[in-house]
């Protein structure tokens, strides 16, 4: 399981950078595979609220509907973040 979250934490941050990037680019593909790639890590770690907003993120992209895609993004960082503490949290608990 560490090694599960050490995966986490180390890939979401870039990943959810490159999303950033994405979007302010409005590369809606990318984006979407972005958010595609990212989804294992969220289920392996039980991050489960996050991969909810990736899968929304995934669909509206699909759907064409952009419009909604920057408000998805914010709430998928705000749960990143909120996730990545008590992740951490249990490393230290761990180690």
């Amino acid at each position: 399981m560490r090694r599960y979250i050490s995966l986490y934490l180390e890939i979401a941050p870039q990943t959810l950078a490159q999303m950033k990037t994405d979007l302010e680019a409005e590369a809606w593909e990318q984006l979407r595979i972005n958010a595609h790639s990212l989804k294992p890590q969220t289920d392996y770690v039980g991050v489960n609220d996050l991969k909810d907003v990736l899968i929304a993120i995934e669909n509206a992209v699909k759907s064409e509907a952009y419009g909604n895609l920057k408000e998805l993004y914010n709430r998928a960082i705000a749960l990143h973040l909120a996730s990545e503490k008590k992740l951490k949290e249990y490393l230290k608990i761990w180690n």
